[in-house]
Order: structure tokens, then sequence, then C-alpha cells
């Protein structure tokens, strides 16, 4: 019962937003003074976000950083655990003298971008005679019978409004033709949903960086992202009591999203001021051209009273599907400046700026002469992400402190400014293929983020050991739908936030 796969497939702005944005992550001096290293450089994990801070090495390293990422308050839920081990990054510079004062610099790093480990928990009541199954509904309604639903009531794929979800639901409980008016709905009293998100971006970047008389500092990455995400949801609603015999409807989602995408970074430190350790960076790092594939079985489940008072005993009814999209994130721009006292307290600032609204959904529309496909713009999806997501702004800010030659302690703070406009929403009317394969029709539009961290770290010969705390809160309001042709048809929207403790640590070599 599965949709048939066409060669034209795109993703919808909320799946993609998941995936363009990060988090801070890297060694545990990185992270406990606020990733504001852009300017300062001498640590790995600049590479990712001002190449030229790997130009600053003039000795040769590697590192390893792992720990444990733990989840502040919700439920545990199907495979999703609240605290989990993880295995945050791993890499080495290797330093070269070309002049008195200059080097070249090769470097490799992995670090985890983006961590999804998450659970998800919303309640609320309902509207009068509202449903995610009426919203299914309400697409097919017209004066002339349901567009896009063959004699039999089955959704025809060719048209995009209709989605996965819709399809189940007009095959279970909205079309019984052995009713003298075959097409219905049934109203709920209140929803519930639990999902468990899993999985990581991995990033791995390749850099080539030096610097020219120690004034001014280059740098040149090339980074290829790897995507394992998993999704597993239920939702439930509980119906309202109206004689019909129908008392819940679950819909169970499986999703899985892999691929890999691939970046450009240059960067750029000077010291305006010979005589002073003052110095300024700017980076730019290009769009995240992603190359993916997604995957989905949803089933959708009917508590009733009586087993066989749905059109052919379809109480329970499922379809999966698999498809590969693209996608490209936004361009990021950086602006950073750093100062050190000595040898003992350097403390930095960083600015990061990204037009999520700029995102680049693509369908695939044919094949070249060499037999490569070819992609152009989803402009409806394209245009309901302008609609929804905006201009993201990063500013971090860190200290370090060292007491005496071998002892560090560290402090910062990120402040993230929202990518969703309060008032954006998934919009399931789209004349786009990221319509036609969506198996959820729930959204949350998350607010700014604030990261508190703090950090140790101790030097022995050439050995180290740094140890980091991040404390991370992203709130948001989440929705179970948007009906869009019927503003009654509505659900109470659920507070919901995402609070996250992190203990890293990182283990280092000079050599």
């Amino acid at each position: 019962m599965a949709l048939v796969t066409v060669p034209m497939a795109a993703q919808d702005t909320y799946e993609n937003a998941n995936i363009a944005t990060e988090d801070l992550n890297g060694t545990a001096r990185y992270v406990g003074m606020g990733g504001a290293l852009e300017a300062l450089g001498a640590d790995i994990s600049t590479i990712s976000t001002n190449p030229a801070g790997i130009g600053l090495f003039r000795r040769s390293v590697a590192s390893v950083s792992f720990g444990l990422v733990s989840q502040e308050g919700g439920k545990n839920f199907a495979n999703g655990d609240k605290t989990n081990a993880s295995f945050d990054q791993a890499g080495f510079v290797y330093s070269t003298r070309t002049g008195i004062n200059s080097f070249v610099n090769f470097g490799f790093n992995y670090h985890k971008s983006r961590n999804f480990d998450y659970i998800l928990n919303a309640t609320g009541g309902m509207g009068a005679d509202a449903s995610q199954n009426k919203v299914s509904y309400n697409k097919g309604a017209a004066e002339n019978g349901f567009v896009g639903v063959n004699s039999s009531g089955e959704v025809l794929s060719d048209y995009y409004q209709f989605s996965q979800l819709d399809y189940l639901y007009y095959n279970t409980i909205i079309y019984n033709p052995l009713e003298t008016n075959p097409y219905g709905y049934y109203g709920a009293d209140r929803y519930q949903l639990n999902r468990a998100h899993t999985g990581y971006i991995g990033e791995y970047d390749f850099n080539l960086s030096g610097n020219i008389k120690d004034r001014v500092y280059l740098g040149l990455t090339i980074g290829i992202h790897d995507v394992h995400y998993k999704g597993f949801s239920a939702y439930d609603e509980v119906m309202a009591a109206n004689g019909t015999g129908i008392r819940q409807v679950k819909v169970e989602d499986n999703r899985e999203i892999t691929g890999t995408g691939f970046d450009v970074k240059v960067g750029a430190i000077f010291r305006p001021v010979e005589e002073s350790p003052f110095r300024i960076g700017l980076s730019v790092a290009t769009p995240t051209w992603y190359d993916l594939q997604t995957s989905n079985y949803t089933a959708v489940y009917v508590d009733v009273q009586d087993p066989g008072m749905l059109y052919k005993g379809r109480n329970s009814l499922g379809m999966g599907n698999t498809y590969e999209y693209k996608f490209y994130t936004p361009w990021k721009f950086g602006l950073s400046a750093g100062h050190t006292i000595g040898s003992s307290v350097a403390f930095g600032a960083s600015y990061e700026y990204a037009d999520y609204s700029s995102i680049n959904n693509r369908v695939k529309d044919g094949y070249d002469a060499y037999g490569n496909s070819t992609t152009a713009a989803d402009v409806e999806m394209n245009d309901h992400t302008q609609r929804t997501l905006k201009g993201v702004s990063t500013f971090k800010v860190g200290g370090e402190l060292r007491p005496d030659g071998n002892m560090s302690i560290r402090l910062g703070y990120n402040y993230v400014s929202p990518a969703y406009k309060s008032e954006g929403y998934k919009d399931g009317l789209l004349g786009s293929y990221g319509v036609t394969y969506q198996s959820a029709s729930d959204y949350v539009n998350w607010k700014c983020t604030n990261r508190i961290t703090a950090g140790f770290g101790y030097r022995l010969d050439k050995m180290n050991i740094d140890l980091a705390y991040q404390y991370s809160q992203t709130d948001g309001t989440f929705y179970p739908y948007k009906d869009v042709i019927d503003p009654s048809n509505v659900a109470e929207s659920c507070s919901v936030s995402n609070k996250r403790h992190q203990l890293l640590l990182t283990l280092g070599y000079t050599f």
C-alpha cells in the first residue's frame, strides 16, 4: 500500500531546519570558553568555524574528546534515553616551520556538529469537533466531491497536496462506501505526542593554514558532513463521545534520514598593531550541499468498540516510502576578536550570522548528458521556508585564566537568536513533494538558545587533560497540526523545552 516512488522529491522546511542547525561542540577547551576562539585560534575546533585558527599552532598536536549528554525533564520513550554517552571529537594538526616566524599547518578533525538525542513530550486539548483526521478530510472536501481521490477512495499519488498521512486517514476512517454519505471525520477531546529523536551529524574537516610573519593567519577547510537521524513518534487522539464507537486513533511514525554533504570554509586572522597581541578574525562558510535519503513507515491504528464497523475491517493500515532529495543550507559569516595578557589571561568574542530563510530545497528534475541527475529549486517549499524561517545571529564570549603555567580555568556564554518566526507553521497545502511525502503534521517553533559553559584544564609535560560543562536551553511552542482550510479546526498549542547538560573530557598530546 505504498505510494509509487517518483524521481522528483523534496523535504519540508521543518525537517531541513532540524538538520541545518548546529550545536556547540568540540574540544573541552573550545566548549569551556563558549566557542569564542575564532580570533584567538590555536584550538583544533576552530577548523570548522575560522580555519585560520589552525595557523596559530606552532607545534603538532593530537586530541580526542568524549563525554555524556543528558536531557533535563521529559519522559523516556521508545528507544530514546535522557542520558547518552557521546564520542565528540578526534583530530590532529601537523605543523611545519617555513621561516623564523612563519608556519604551514595541515589539520584534520572530526567532531559531532549535531546531536539529535532528544525526547519530545506534548499534550493538550482539542477545540470543538477538531482533530488531525479532519485536516485530511478538509483537504479533500469540495462542492463536487473529493479532488485527488479515485472512486475507491484512494488518494492519487500525483496530487502533491495529499500526504502519506492523508492517504492513511482516507483509507481507514474518512472513506466508507457502505455509508449513504461515504466521507466523514471524527472529532477528538485531547491529544498526546511522544517522539524519540536519535542520531547525529558527524563533520570531517580537512585544513590547510599558515601565517605570515606571525601577523597574518590564513586558512582553508573542506568539510564532509555525515547524517544519521532516526525519529519514532506516537500521536494519540482520544475521540469525543459522539456515538460513533471510535474511542482512540493512534499514528505511529518511523523516519530515518541518512546521507552526506560538503562545504568549504575560509578564514583570516590578523594583528592590526605589531606590538599588541590583539587580533581580529573573519570567516565565511559556503552552504552545506546535502544529498540525503529518507525512509519512513507510518501506520494508523483505530480503537473501536465493534471491530467490524469500519469498511473492509481497516482498523489499521500502514505504508512506507524511500526517496532521495537535496537541500542547501545558508551561507555563514563570522566576525571575531581576541586578546591575551601575557600567558595568564585570554578572552574572545565572536559573532556569526546565517539567513535560514534562504535554505534551498531542491527537486530532481532530470539527467544531464553524462547521466548525472539534475536538480531545480522547489519554488513552493522555498517560498514557505522564507515565510517560516529567518536570519540567525550567534554571539559568543569566553575567557581563560591560568593561575600558573599548568592550570587553566574557563568560562563562556552563547546566545543564538530564533531561527523560526513565531507565526510560522507547517503548510500541508503546498504543491510540493515535500508535502506529498510528509508522514507527520506536527511542528515546533523554537525560540532563542542560551548556553552557559565552564571548564578546567591541566597540562603535564606534553600531555593535557581538559574538562568542560555546558548547559543549554531552548524553549518552543508545539503544534500538533495546522488546518489552513478550516481555522476552527484547532488544537491547543503546548510549551516545550530542550534543556541539555553536557560533560566533556578531552585528552591531548603535543609533539
